[in-house]
């Protein structure tokens, strides 16, 4: 049995894969657990690496930071993906709220610490470790200790132990105040589901029926109508005097009370239908009438070269004689116009003839089986771009040391860069939802058994010589903040609970609090409003750490 004891206790690479998969295996199995109705979800992957490190089953430092930081890339990266489409449109419709609501949580984080040193006169390196444990943030951790060094001249382990002691419970505490704010406001997940997406405006398509009583718009043809309006709809059929329904084309000619089916914005809704005359309701099955001849078809976008390509470049209206109603993309539902721009994977929406819709088929390739082959080249000089961007030394004036977005800032905002700018440089960006969660979810599996493989080898010694003061220390900076802003989130504010969930995640860094915020949220809310504080934060968590260095020395 030698090999055995070699494979759990060496130094080899079969050991330290071995141990990763041991941990991860057993944290996921435990997921199924609920402490008090709480299921922490892959977070026991955390506590079962620091069991195992602290019964000396564990692997050596460099594979340990290695793991961790590319875990953490892969992690972050892939949110970067989804969320780069809405990011900045997310942005103007409420990130410079949030951000705001992320700064005033990492100031009440540092004021809190303040003054729990004062009160408990513990030393500022310590609680300054306690601050980056409990936000679980490892680069203001490195800068804090880095800038120890330089000012110092010598290091100071309390900042790691510190760090590694409240670390746990800074995850577990961060969704503890998320499960909390869900208790107390009594928040039934489908009906905020549904109340958010019927606050979604910006991009939702709307479908309305007009009858046309504006005499000034007799005779005049459909495109022409358009034209004055200079808003963006589209005209799907016309449901004329006989009962008949036609095609919305070019050389359609608008008649009295004749029925149109408009997609539309909805904050174009009002105008339109008093431009147009007035809105009838009418049952959607006379749209779909087999006299009518037309059908309604969804199309998957899936040639390459058509990546990048304007709606109106393709002619498809004027060429086919059928209309594009709305384009589904990264689940939103948007109101096509001439410049738009298709990336794979959206999803159209067709009117036309059953004849005519199988060549627009054919044009766009409709072919599902060619999404499910992965595209690699965005993903890795994403990840090459973001690893550099993150290593770039910033310097600002009156700090010593320089501060860098770090491994996972420079991969989040490359990522979101892609996601957004790519296909408009004719680069295909598109991943399908499960290659994006597998390379999402093994990255927070790796992250997280790599910190609970280095955390476990002192932290029972630690807690036990006192260091359970600082499991409460960090326990009180991740959740009385946190609580705070989330309140004043949802009373104030009247934010939806998922944002505030990404908004929460994001402020601490907290990958695994994202991971059980996005298992309990069915929408994209949570890491669209967590890419969208976490680079300010990031950049505020470091700094904020440097200085408070600074001013206990």
């Amino acid at each position: 049995m030698e090999w055995f004891n070699n494979l759990l206790f060496s130094q080899s690479v079969a050991h330290s894969i071995f141990i990763l998969a041991i941990v991860i295996t057993v944290g996921i199995v435990l997921n199924r657990l609920k402490i008090a109705k709480i299921q922490l979800g892959i977070t026991w992957i955390l506590f079962v690496g620091i069991i195992l490190s602290h019964f000396g089953l564990t692997i050596d430092a460099k594979t340990a930071e290695f793991t961790k930081e590319l875990g953490l890339v892969l992690f972050v990266y892939s949110i970067g993906l989804q969320v780069g489409p809405g990011f900045f449109s997310s942005f103007k419709k409420g990130g410079i709220r949030l951000n705001l609501m992320a700064f005033s949580i990492v100031i009440l984080g540092c004021l809190t610490m303040v003054v729990i040193k004062y009160i408990t006169g513990e030393s500022q390196p310590a609680m300054v470790g306690v601050l980056t444990g409990a936000t679980t943030n490892t680069p203001s951790l490195g800068a804090a200790q880095q800038t120890l060094k330089d000012i110092a001249g010598e290091s100071n382990d309390a900042i790691a132990m510190a760090y590694a002691v409240a670390y746990p419970l800074g995850i577990v505490g961060l969704i503890l105040v998320m499960i909390f704010v869900k208790a107390i406001f009594k928040i039934n997940l489908t009906k905020e589901e549904n109340a958010t997406a019927n606050k979604e405006e910006n991009l939702s398509a709307e479908r309305l029926n007009v009858k046309i009583t504006n005499k000034a718009l007799f005779g005049k043809t459909l495109d022409e109508i358009k034209n004055l309006t200079l808003r963006n709809f589209v005209i799907a059929r016309v449901l004329n005097e006989n009962q008949k329904v036609l095609p919305a084309n070019t050389n359609t000619v608008a008649n009295a009370n004749d029925i149109l089916r408009i997609i539309c914005k909805k904050e174009d809704e009002e105008f339109l239908i008093s431009f147009f005359g007035e809105q009838v309701h009418i049952d959607a099955k006379v749209w779909e009438t087999p006299i009518s001849n037309l059908i309604t078809k969804r199309v998957v976008l899936s040639k390459a070269e058509m990546n990048s390509k304007r709606v109106g470049d393709l002619n498809i209206r004027r060429l086919y004689g059928v209309n594009i109603t709305r384009i589904t993309r990264a689940g939103v539902e948007i109101v096509p116009s001439l410049d738009l721009k298709l990336q794979m994977g959206d999803r159209l929406t067709l009117v036309g003839k059953e004849n005519d819709i199988e060549k627009v088929s054919k044009l766009l390739g409709n072919s599902i089986k060619n999404l499910d082959i992965p595209n690699l080249l965005p993903i890795f000089l994403g990840i090459a771009m973001g690893v550099l961007l993150g290593s770039i030394p910033i310097q600002f004036p009156q700090m010593p040391q320089p501060v860098k977005l770090g491994l996972a800032g420079g991969p989040l905002i490359i990522a979101i860069l892609i996601g957004r700018f790519g296909p408009t440089h004719n680069m295909v960006v598109f991943t399908t939802n499960s290659a994006n969660l597998l390379m999402r979810e093994l990255g927070i599996c790796l992250f997280l058994a790599a910190v609970g493989l280095t955390a476990g080898e002192n932290f029972i010694t630690t807690v036990l010589n006192g260091g359970y003061w600082w499991i409460l220390y960090g326990f009180i900076i991740t959740t009385l903040p946190t609580l705070i802003t989330a309140l004043v989130a949802r009373i104030k504010f009247k934010t939806d609970y998922f944002t505030i969930l990404g908004l929460l995640a994001g402020s601490c860094t907290n990958p695994a609090a994202l991971s059980y915020a996005n298992s309990v949220a069915n929408n994209e809310k949570v890491s669209v409003a967590y890419a969208t504080v976490y680079p300010l934060t990031m950049f505020l968590r470091i700094v904020a750490a440097e200085v408070l260095i600074m001013i206990a020395i």
